[in-house]
């Protein structure tokens, strides 16, 4: 057989000019268009010290759209924060849809509860304050909520992102939507584990773990878009 020369490996300019597409990006297409809600939780989260835990606004225009092209109603919100991706759903379900939304910390649900409750949105939201595992667990108790969401968002502890995903595979229901942030981990995936600062080695691994896991699943459609930092979008195979 012909031994075939390797691909040559060169700068990828979209890769280098990163930032300054992300500006463009936002100021052009994102911005414009974010709700004056969604705008003010955004600057609100921005003051909190762990304000970089916010949804990208870019990643959360892409999750309104697919929220609206699948009809999602009946969603889960795996990790809140202050809310930015809680609003962004509540805003582009129907009137009578509903988050179940789950996070243990409802003080930084508290920062951006004025902001739901400005947007007419509140009584779509369910918040638990707890751990997700339980709820999720009770969830599945009761057989008749197996199959019967359409989306869920988890944007949580990153080491228990299979563990997740094995309980919302069987709360979706086929066809459905469940979007994993945070899966590229600020690009460290990409690096070698001696480039990453020691605090972030753990969360990189995790993320190495879930992403190798996630393409062998056969369960799921997967599509790892390199937005904010990094939506895997699985969509749940007949």
């Amino acid at each position: 057989m012909e031994n075939l020369p390797k691909p040559k490996m060169t700068a990828n300019p979209v890769i280098l000019q990163s930032e300054n597409l992300t500006k463009y990006i936002l100021e052009t297409t994102v911005y414009p268009r974010e709700p004056e809600t969604l705008k003010e939780i955004r600057n609100a989260t921005a003051s909190h010290p762990m304000g970089f835990m916010g949804t990208a606004p870019d990643a959360g225009q892409l999750m309104a759209l697919l929220l609206k092209l699948m009809n999602a109603k009946k969603t889960i919100e795996v990790g809140v924060f202050t809310g930015y991706s809680l609003l962004l759903t509540a805003l582009n379900i129907p009137e009578d849809g509903k988050v179940i939304a789950i996070d243990p910390d409802r003080k930084a649900y508290e920062i951006g509860l004025p902001f739901i409750k400005k947007a007419g949105v509140e009584h779509k939201i369910d918040f638990m304050e707890s751990p997700a595992l339980p709820v999720l667990d009770e969830l599945l108790q009761d057989p008749s909520n197996e199959g019967t969401f359409d989306f869920a968002f988890v944007d949580a502890d990153k080491h228990n992102y299979w563990n997740y995903h094995e309980r919302l595979l069987k709360l979706i229901k086929i066809g459905g939507l469940i979007i994993y942030d945070n899966t590229l981990w600020g690009g460290s995936v990409a690096k070698p584990e001696e480039d990453v600062p020691a605090p972030k080695r753990g969360p990189r691994q995790a993320a190495l773990s879930f992403n190798k896991e996630i393409a062998n699943d056969s369960r799921v459609e997967i599509s790892l878009a390199s937005i904010g930092d990094g939506f895997t979008i699985c969509r749940r195979a007949p």
